[in-house]
């Protein structure tokens, strides 16, 4: 397979036993063309530099992609054996700059280079395995186990990406310029820009569940939208262009700056484009891997908030209203141009999926329709922030590919770059990074005097994390108390005349119990939940303290709440608390010396129950209390029957939760007191509610 040319793959037809071929193709063309990029890494030492202070070490990315498999393969049923815990545990957080990663090197020890390339390795062959073997029908689906091979596959090309813009602001004697990666050699100046007419019409987008070709959760569901005529640049912004806006000192005049972009600029004392390289009355230019003469006929690179002053500057000079496209406007003019989308396509019609150069290129090249570089050569930033389309569902097995995205503050990238493969090449993709993030990206401006909608529903809409944010700090229910405020009460209770250090509260779900630990006196708590949909908001609940979500009423009828931590007496413990993502059956080490784990309603919904029970003890304090509450409800679409703690028979007779749980605790626990009932209500709408009575039981580590 040519690595410079590579498709997405059609899932909805074609014979199985060539599609199976098709994807393991794919599944080690994307494999090589990701070590390939990591070659350019000049030293071993040079995978433990961080190229920014908000992001891991390279070594981190390049281990990342590989566990990735392993972690969403398990999380879906796919495979039942792990290749390395502690790898698959270390590598599977922390990607991008949210406010929970945990960033301290103190809590890294970084396996060598090699023995991340030999477990890379393995999972390569444990995956061409997998592809060969596993049953195939078509089409495959969301709900398919392909559709997780798929996952794996896609998201290492969205890595390939993402890496190779932070090798890209590695120190340059750090990486080397390999044959693989050569870039463009066509400089020069740059034509006029000029603002070309785009007509009003009506926009179409979301995929539905039977489109051909994989997706991420965002780009399912419908959005339809009128689109008023516009005029945008014929060309994507060149550095010469530019140019001007850094020579008329625009980078230190607030006036042209956004807050949010002033802030930035003041923070890092930026006076030109990142990858722009002041060279004595020169410039030169930072590409992945090398220094070259600035080319003027390039497109600039620039994060939203630069493009974004750059466009008050431009109003301010021509007197037009100037600004960035919205999502809409920009796809209305990529569909004026009636481009084919990948993998239709017989060539790329643009700098795009590694089938020209391994850089950007002159802005005057690819034309289609009245447009240059529709596709492709660098993204190019929008003003809208990414937003769920209408029927948006989370995929269970990658629930914070999105949902952290949908906070306003991370605004929507379109058209691809030079480096785009894959899914990212595709009409229908939708990626957004913070406004102060740097990608292979640039602009295009618009001039209209439409304003730009913005999709700014702060209200948690979800329907499930919605009703947990009920259950945890709304009302109490047909006088049942709340359920979260119980446990710690509890937990409290048992740990009268013991050491109230630091607790764990695993499954924190939205964080009430956590809270309620931290009032009761514990000195630090931390929260974990595997649910981004749910540690996001206990994040969000513990930074802002406070929340706001919409439950439904009767049909489609809602009504709108907000709680808030001071309302509660919590406001106090905020900076006590601390929330992560974690998979409680493979704890990452450095979630260790707890003097209280508390487990509520968590055993019956993890993958491996058992691995969690018999390895927990290692985490906590001699003398630590592990408090465990569940209804028991064991469903394989969980857990694989051979998991379940209880609730089965063997040789004819009823095994119950509770003898398991004493069996799988034993060697480590003894059980104090009895087991106690803890009702708990989830309400659903205004007439519908979930009774609940959930077993308590606790447990002293010897």
């Amino acid at each position: 397979m040519n690595l410079k040319n590579t498709r997405t793959i059609i899932l909805n037809s074609g014979d199985p036993e060539a599609k199976r071929q098709e994807i393991l193709d794919y599944f080690h063309a994307t494999y090589d063309i990701d070590e390939k990029l990591y070659e350019t890494l000049r030293y071993d030492e040079t995978f433990y530099l961080r190229p920014d202070r908000l992001r891991h070490p390279l070594i981190f990315y390049f281990g990342h992609t590989a566990t990735f498999f392993i972690n969403k393969l398990t999380i879906g049923r796919v495979i039942d054996r792990r290749i390395n815990s502690a790898y698959e545990s270390m590598f599977a957080v922390g990607v991008d700059e949210m406010s929970w990663d945990d960033l301290d090197e103190r809590h890294y020890n970084w396996p060598t280079r090699r023995q991340v390339k030999e477990y890379r390795d393995q999972v390569r062959e444990l995956m061409d395995g997998l592809i060969r073997t596993l049953p195939l029908t078509l089409p495959i689906t969301w709900d398919s186990p392909w559709w997780g091979i798929m996952m794996g596959i896609e998201h290492e090309r969205i890595h390939l990406e993402t890496s190779s813009v932070l090798i890209r602001q590695l120190p340059i004697d750090q990486v080397q310029q390999l044959p693989f990666w050569d870039i463009c050699n066509q400089t020069g100046e740059p034509p006029a820009n000029e603002l070309v007419t785009v007509p009003k019409g009506r926009v179409v987008l979301g995929k539905s569940r039977e489109h051909a070709l994989y997706g991420w959760d965002n780009e399912f569901g419908t959005h339809e939208a009128d689109v008023a005529d516009f005029k945008a640049s014929r060309y994507l912004v060149s550095n010469r262009e530019f140019l001007e806006f850094v020579e008329a000192g625009c980078y230190r005049d607030r006036q042209w700056w956004t807050e949010e972009g002033w802030n930035w600029r003041e923070f890092k004392q930026a006076d030109h484009p990142l990858f722009w390289i002041k060279d004595g009355d020169s410039w030169r230019l930072r590409t992945m891997a090398a220094e070259i003469p600035l080319p003027w006929n390039w497109p600039v690179e620039v994060n939203y908030l630069e493009a974004k002053a750059f466009c008050n500057w431009k109003t301010a000079q021509t007197g037009q209203q100037i600004r960035l496209p919205s999502e809409d406007e920009w796809n209305r003019l990529r569909d004026l141009c009636e481009i084919p989308d990948q993998p239709w396509w017989s060539t790329a019609p643009g700098n795009i999926n590694l089938e020209q150069w391994c850089s950007s290129c002159p802005v005057d090249i690819f034309k289609t329709g009245d447009f240059f570089d529709v596709l492709g050569n660098v993204w190019q930033w929008t003003e809208t922030p990414i937003y769920p389309f209408p029927g948006f569902e989370i995929h269970p097995w990658y629930d914070d590919f999105s949902t952290p995205t949908f906070d306003g503050k991370h605004n929507l990238i379109k058209g691809g770059s030079w480096i785009s493969t894959g899914n990212e090449a595709t009409r229908d993709s939708r990626y957004a990074f913070r406004r102060h993030f740097f990608q292979h990206a640039g602009f295009r401006y618009v001039e209209s005097s439409v304003p730009v909608t913005i999709h700014d529903d702060r209200y948690e809409s979800d329907v499930l994390a919605a009703q947990y944010c009920d259950a945890h700090y709304g009302p109490e229910h047909f006088g049942v108390p709340n359920f979260a405020v119980a446990c710690a009460d509890i937990c409290m209770a048992a740990m009268a005349g013991r050491k109230k250090g630091h607790a764990l509260d695993l499954g924190c779900a939205v964080g009430r119990a956590s809270f309620e630990l931290a009032k009761g006196g514990f000195e630090r708590v931390t929260g974990l939940d595997f649910s981004t949909r749910f540690f996001r908001l206990a994040a969000h609940m513990q930074e802002e303290g406070h929340l706001r979500y919409l439950l439904p009423e009767e049909g489609e009828i809602v009504s709108f709440h907000q709680i808030e931590l001071k309302e509660l007496g919590l406001d106090r413990v905020r900076g006590q608390v601390d929330f992560s993502q974690a998979d409680a059956c493979n704890l990452p080490e450095k979630f260790t010396g707890y003097d209280l784990v508390l487990a509520a309603n968590l055993i019956d919904r993890l993958y491996s129950p058992r691995a969690f029970l018999s390895t927990i003890h290692g985490r906590m304090n001699p003398g630590g209390l592990l408090v465990i509450t569940s209804p028991y409800t064991w469903l394989e679409e969980f857990t694989k029957k051979e998991e379940w703690m209880g609730g089965y028979r063997e040789a004819g007779e009823p095994v119950w939760t509770l003898d398991g749980l004493k069996e799988a605790l034993a060697p480590h626990f003894r059980m104090l007191g009895e087991p106690r009932d803890v009702p708990f209500v989830i309400r659903e709408t205004r007439r519908k509610f979930q009774h609940t009575i959930a077993e308590l039981t606790v447990w002293e580590l010897r």
